[in-house]
């Protein structure tokens, strides 16, 4: 099953550049950890010490927000799934 992953730009610098990538998985967590794998460096960006989404991140799949519960969203073959890091300033 292969489901698109678009990268926010800051990402880049944690995946050679590549700011869409193909993963396998059911779930987003799935996604993510697969992800991950390809991309040690992303865990701290992507993940909190706990283990759960990183509190800076969102993730819409489809265009639809996947929240509240992020990483148990299941994902089908064809699937695209966006990450929105929010920003905050003053």
């Amino acid at each position: 099953m292969s489901v698109k992953v678009n990268l926010h730009r800051s990402l880049a610098s944690l995946t050679n550049g590549q700011t869409v990538v193909e993963v396998n998985g059911n779930t987003v967590g799935q996604c993510l950890e697969q992800l991950v794998s390809r991309f040690p460096r992303l865990k701290k960006r992507l993940f909190e010490k706990d283990g759960t989404l990183s509190r800076i991140l969102e993730i819409y799949v489809n265009g639809e927000s996947a929240y509240p519960d992020e990483l148990a969203t299941a994902v089908k073959d064809g699937d695209e799934l966006d990450t929105v890091v929010l920003i905050s300033g003053g």
